[in-house]
C-alpha cells in the first residue's frame, strides 16, 4: 500500500437506495487498496444516508458527508470534488446507479503514474449488451490534449466517457478556480475534459473497467428524451471550437452540425415534441448566441415527409404509434402560440 498512490473515490447521491449497495461494494472489491471514499449525499428521502453510515462504521476509509440543502445534479458532483483528500493523487468518481470492476482503480492509476504528462485517464464501459467509448486505435494508450479534443470536435470520436468512466489527476480538480464541472449542463463532464486537456495529455486503458447502469431515472435518459445530444455538440464547438481548431475548421464543423441538429429538429415536428422539447432547444440555442430557426426546422419537418412517403408501410405505422399515445402540444403551438412556463418542478435524477 505503501508504494500506491492514494486515490480519492467520490460518490454524489441523491435518493440512491435502490443502488448504492451494489456501488459501494463495487469500491470494496478493488484490487487497489490505498483509497478513501466520500459520499456526498444530497438531502435525501430514501435510506441513502442510513446505508452510506452503515458502510462507514465497517471500513474508517469510508465518510458520509450530507449537503446542507438539495443542489443540482452537476452543483453535487463539484461539491462531492471538494471533498478530495489534499493528500490524493488521483480521483475517480463512481456514480451511484454504477459500479467499478475489480481492477478499474489498479489499471488506471498504474498508467497515469507511468506517463506524468497525463491528466484525464479513459477506459471502456459495459452500458447493457454495448461497450461504450470505443473510437481509438488499440495502441493508442497516451494522446496529446490537443490531438485527442480535435477527434472529438471534428470527427465525433467521443472517448471521454462519463465520469464513471474516467480517473483525474486530484491537482487538476484542486487548481478548478470555481468549479471542476464548468457549468450545470448533463455534458458538464465532457466540457471539463475540453477544458483541462490544453494543458496535459490524455491517457486510455483498452478495457473495460465499469458498468454503468441503465435505468428510466438516469440523467442521460432524460438527455435522450429532449434530444439533448445535438445541442450538447453545437454547444462543445461553440466554447471549444474556438481553441482547438483553425478558424477554416470551425466554421465547416459548425455548418456540418447545425445542418445535422436541423435535420433531427424537422423529424421531431412529425413526433409531435412537447413544448418543454421545444423550449429546452430554445434557452440552450441562446446560451451560444443562437436563435431556434423556425423556418428552417419546417423546411426540413416537410423533407421529412418526403422521405417517409417514399416508405408508405413504416410511415403509417410511425403515424399510427404517434397518434396512440396521448396528445402534446407541439412545434405548431409553440410557434403560433409562445408562452412562458409558469410551473417548475426538482427532477430527482438517478446519477445525482
Amino acid at each position: 500500500m505503501i508504494s500506491e498512490p492514494f486515490v480519492s473515490v467520490v460518490t454524489p447521491v441523491y435518493n440512491g437506495e435502490a443502488f448504492l449497495d451494489e456501488c459501494i461494494e463495487s469500491v470494496l472489491a478493488q484490487d487497489y487498496r490505498n483509497w478513501e471514499y466520500v459520499i456526498v449525499n444530497n438531502c435525501s428521502t430514501d435510506r441513502t444516508l442510513e446505508l452510506g453510515e452503515q458502510y462507514a462504521k465497517r471500513d474508517r476509509r469510508i465518510r458520509v458527508v450530507t449537503n446542507q440543502a438539495f443542489v443540482g445534479c452537476i452543483e453535487n458532483h463539484n461539491l462531492a470534488l471538494r471533498q478530495i483528500s489534499s493528500e490524493s493523487e488521483y480521483c475517480k468518481v463512481v456514480c451511484a446507479d454504477d459500479r467499478l470492476l475489480p481492477q478499474c482503480l489498479s489499471k488506471m492509476v498504474q498508467l497515469a503514474a507511468q506517463n506524468p504528462t497525463v491528466g484525464i485517464v479513459g477506459s471502456y464501459q459495459q452500458s447493457d449488451d454495448i461497450i461504450k467509448w470505443k473510437g481509438l486505435p488499440k495502441d493508442a494508450s497516451v494522446l496529446p490534449g490537443l490531438e485527442v479534443c480535435r477527434l472529438g470536435l471534428l470527427r465525433e470520436v467521443h472517448v471521454f466517457g462519463n465520469p464513471t468512466s474516467v480517473l483525474y489527476r486530484s491537482e487538476l480538480v484542486r487548481k478548478a478556480i470555481a468549479a471542476f464541472f464548468p457549468h450545470s449542463a448533463p455534458h458538464a463532464d465532457t466540457s471539463a475534459c475540453y477544458a483541462y486537456l490544453r494543458h496535459c495529455d490524455f491517457g486510455f486503458v483498452h478495457e473495460v473497467l465499469s458498468v454503468e447502469r441503465v435505468h428510466a431515472g438516469q440523467l442521460t435518459k432524460e438527455v435522450e428524451v429532449l434530444n439533448g445530444g445535438n445541442l450538447a455538440h453545437l454547444e462543445i464547438l461553440a466554447t471549444y471550437g474556438p481553441v482547438y481548431l483553425s478558424e477554416t475548421e470551425l466554421a465547416l464543423r459548425k455548418h456540418e452540425l447545425l445542418a445535422t441538429y436541423y435535420r433531427m429538429m424537422g423529424g421531431c415536428v412529425l413526433k409531435m415534441k412537447p413544448r418543454v422539447f421545444w423550449e429546452f432547444h430554445k434557452k440552450g440555442l441562446s446560451r451560444i448566441g443562437l436563435s431556434l430557426d423556425q423556418r428552417r426546422v419546417l423546411v426540413e419537418a416537410m423533407r421529412e415527409v418526403v422521405r417517409e412517403l417514399r416508405m408508405p408501410v413504416t410511415a403509417l405505422r410511425k403515424f399510427t404509434s404517434i397518434l396512440a399515445e396521448k396528445p402534446r402540444p407541439g412545434i405548431v403551438e409553440w410557434i403560433t402560440k409562445p408562452r412562458e412556463s409558469s410551473a417548475s418542478s426538482r427532477v430527482s435524477h438517478g446519477k445525482s
